[in-house]
């Protein structure tokens, strides 16, 4: 086997473990027995913070840690216009689609309790409420380590394996594959299999992979746009109940 097979190889192995770390991670994560605990936030933060690790590692040996990770002007613009965009898309979404009563009289409601189901896996919102500044910064550090695996490092991967021009799109599915297992964990006899966040992380990783791939791989305007739209949707201005 001659040196480019072996790198093609290896890319596919790392892509495989990147999607089984998160999705194990999410599928603990996300089981109802673990709503609101912070063994949640532990296995998503232990498996994201060792995929950035060595993300920024492979950065850093294939000369593209400065390209990632160095701002040019205007990133944070860019960013907060996605981060916008994306809402107003999830707001849409959430009006047109679950609230919206389907050709069943029973389709409106569970579409309905879709969204509540995710709602209240993440818990009470009171320690929320009383801890902002920190739950900020946890958000900062989250989309910051999900940006540099997937629009970062996957994205290089699946650059290498299927070319520039479909990496991004690659990319974005690699990372809606990783969250399947939530269509089971936020599921429940009365609603089935609830796919709103396998949705939302395809629309949303096709939106930050497209910064990545318009604006040179820099990773800013993407990890400016990820964190802006998670404070938005978990604290701001809630899809369901009321806003912290």
């Amino acid at each position: 086997m001659d040196e480019e097979k072996r790198a093609d190889v290896a890319a596919v192995g790392m892509l495989v473990a990147i999607v089984a770390a998160v999705a194990w991670a999410v599928s603990y994560a996300f089981d109802a027995q673990r709503a609101g605990a912070t063994s949640a936030l532990v296995a998503l933060g232990v498996t994201y913070g060792a995929l950035a690790a060595c993300a920024l590692v492979y950065a850093w040996k294939t000369s593209q840690l400065k390209r990632w990770m160095v701002p040019a002007s205007g990133d944070l613009t860019r960013g907060f216009v996605a981060s916008l965009l994306l809402f107003a898309l999830a707001f849409g979404f959430v009006k047109l689609i679950t609230m919206h009563h389907g050709p069943t009289p029973q389709e409106g409601p569970q579409r309905a309790a879709w969204m509540a189901r995710l709602y209240l896996q993440l818990g009470d919102t009171k320690p929320l409420r009383e801890h902002q500044a920190w739950v900020g910064a946890g958000i900062a550090v989250a989309a910051m380590m999900e940006e540099i695996v997937w629009r970062g490092w996957a994205k290089s991967l699946l650059e290498r394996l299927v070319g520039r021009r479909f990496g991004w799109i690659a990319a974005a599915c690699a990372y809606a594959l990783a969250h399947v297992p939530t269509l089971w964990a936020l599921s429940d006899g009365e609603i089935g299999k609830n796919p709103l966040v396998l949705i939302a992380a395809l629309g949303a990783g096709l939106v930050w992979s497209a910064l990545a791939r318009v604006f040179g791989d820099r990773l800013t305007p993407s990890i400016v746009s990820h964190g802006l739209f998670d404070w938005a949707v978990l604290m701001m201005f809630r899809l369901w109940g009321p806003s912290v």
